[in-house]
């Protein structure tokens, strides 16, 4: 059976939730449907269950725009984030347009006909399900929730233990009173050595190379005084949410400008919380600030049980498994009953999709992305990622208001298709990520992001204040973005001067 909406969202994690209540709250008159693999909402917030999980941006700005967040911790919980994006999908009336188990397999689009015919296996059933639209939008973020990235590591099929990973966290896992390694360094390494410390016999986090990290108060201050003051949760929101996004980009410019006054500033920061009898090299990158992702602890709760001897940090390489534990390229052995390999994520575009225009295969690596939305001669198509140096949600806002503006200016002038096409000059040959942060990830996923831009809209540059002007108030009909009905079909190709 064929379906057809006007609007079809790729996932229904909080980007495809975000998108979806702006479809209504900007009264597009759109219809819609959100495809979803997953048996419920949340996404990454449904995935991932591993003891401490919790958000790495604060919940002012990674909460959504128009609902605010009324709790008062800096960062949230994994249950309580997949709650409150359960309750915003409820709210706009959001759930009854999602299809559960519904793994979209290839999105094609036919210039002849002006619209995309989506393929979908019902993991339920499993039939092959086919829905037509006219535009289509992946919110699947860029990894791939099947395969996370964990390296074969020398002698692991001697190790007598268990190894696990933290996407796929095994329900019947206990640790209590066991020898935990976790190896990484990165927010999830750090959320988890302080929640399995308490139970752990011990729990040694092992890293090749160190990550800047800072410490925030588990509730954020100003959210707590509002509270008191009784000030109104919507207005309170708005005060916290610009306090916040105002200090996360005077941090990240700080540190591009002066990266040597900035790493002094986390370095000292670390010092007084971790105290004297832990070495700072543990806490000593050799990248500057924000060349990767900052990472949070809320009160301090890692330099906590580092102090207090339930965990240690170690610096070094591995030089093998062995059936007891870890054997380092210093020599020292770890032991270990169970190993965690916090080793990161495998970047993927589309959940896995395949994406053809007239039966040509697009690869998302050859293209630039317009405004850090619209990918190059793609038509009707939006594709929402979020900043990697701020919260994801501020960008995927944004995105969501600006794909509402273009579908709304559409309907008014009888517009069926919109297309950004970039010529040669306006593609870098770097990575759209790779401009902003250098973490293993991004390197990883080089092979499949689109490219950077060169100039005026293709750059991305993630910076929200001035994304906040170029997608609420920039013009739309700019000479780049093309517009045409259904008389005239998007030229075969693409072209900026057709």
């Amino acid at each position: 059976m064929m379906r057809h909406v006007e609007v079809l969202i790729i996932g229904a994690g909080l980007s495809g939730i975000g998108v979806a209540c702006h479809l209504t709250k900007e009264r597009t008159g759109r219809s819609y449907v959100i495809l979803e693999r997953r048996s419920a909402v949340g996404g990454t917030w449904d995935l991932f269950r591993y003891p401490g999980i919790r958000s790495d941006s604060d919940m002012y700005t990674f909460g959504y725009g128009f609902r605010p967040w009324k709790g008062t911790k800096v960062l949230a919980d994994g249950p309580h984030i997949r709650q409150y994006i359960e309750d915003t999908a409820a709210e706009y009336g959001v759930t009854e347009h999602i299809r559960f188990g519904r793994k979209v397999t290839t999105a094609h689009w036919s210039r002849r006909a002006g619209r995309w015919t989506i393929e979908a296996y019902n993991e339920h059933t499993g039939e092959t399900e086919v829905y037509t639209c006219d535009f289509v939008v992946g919110c699947t973020g860029y990894y791939d929730y099947d395969n996370g990235y964990r390296p074969q590591f020398p002698g692991e099929e001697s190790f007598g233990g268990r190894i696990v990973h933290p996407q796929h966290w095994p329900g019947d896992l206990d640790y209590t009173g066991k020898r935990v390694v976790v190896i990484g360094s990165g927010a999830t390494a750090i959320t988890l050595i302080p929640a399995m410390s308490d139970d752990a016999a011990h729990v040694t986090m092992l890293q090749r190379s160190p990550t800047y990290i800072t410490s925030l108060p588990a509730d954020d201050p100003v959210a707590v005084g509002l509270k008191l003051a009784r000030v109104p949760a919507e207005m309170a929101y708005r005060i916290g949410r610009a306090r916040n996004i105002a200090l996360q980009r005077a941090s990240f410019q700080l540190s591009r400008s002066n990266p040597q006054a900035a790493k002094k500033l986390l370095l000292g920061a670390v010092r007084r919380q971790v105290g004297s009898d832990v070495d700072l090299r543990h806490f000593t990158p050799s990248y500057a600030p924000w060349d990767q992702r900052l990472c949070i602890v809320p009160n301090g709760d890692l330099f906590k049980v580092l102090r207090g001897g339930k965990a240690s940090i170690v610096t070094d390489r591995i030089e093998t498994f062995t059936e007891t534990g870890i054997r380092l390229v210093s020599g020292e052995e770890l032991a270990a009953d169970i190993v965690v390999s916090a080793t990161g994520l495998s970047v993927q575009m589309l959940g896995g999709a395949s994406l053809v225009i007239d039966g040509e295969s697009v690869n998302t690596r050859d293209r630039v992305v317009y405004k850090g939305v619209l990918l190059d001669g793609v038509p009707n198509a939006m594709m929402v990622l979020g900043y990697t140096n701020a919260s994801w949600t501020l960008k995927a806002d944004l995105a969501a208001e600006y794909f509402c503006r273009v579908l709304n200016h559409m309907k008014r002038h009888g517009y069926t298709w919109v297309e950004a096409v970039a010529e040669e000059g306006d593609r870098s040959a770097e990575s759209v990520m790779g401009g902003a942060l250098t973490s293993g990830y991004i390197r990883r996923g080089d092979a499949v992001m689109p490219r950077q831009g060169t100039n005026g809209p293709w750059r991305v540059i993630n910076n929200y204040f001035r994304d906040r002007q170029l997608l609420r108030k920039g013009a739309l009909e700019d000479g780049v973005l093309t517009f045409g009905r259904a008389e005239t079909a998007p030229p075969l190709g693409g072209s900026r001067s057709a």
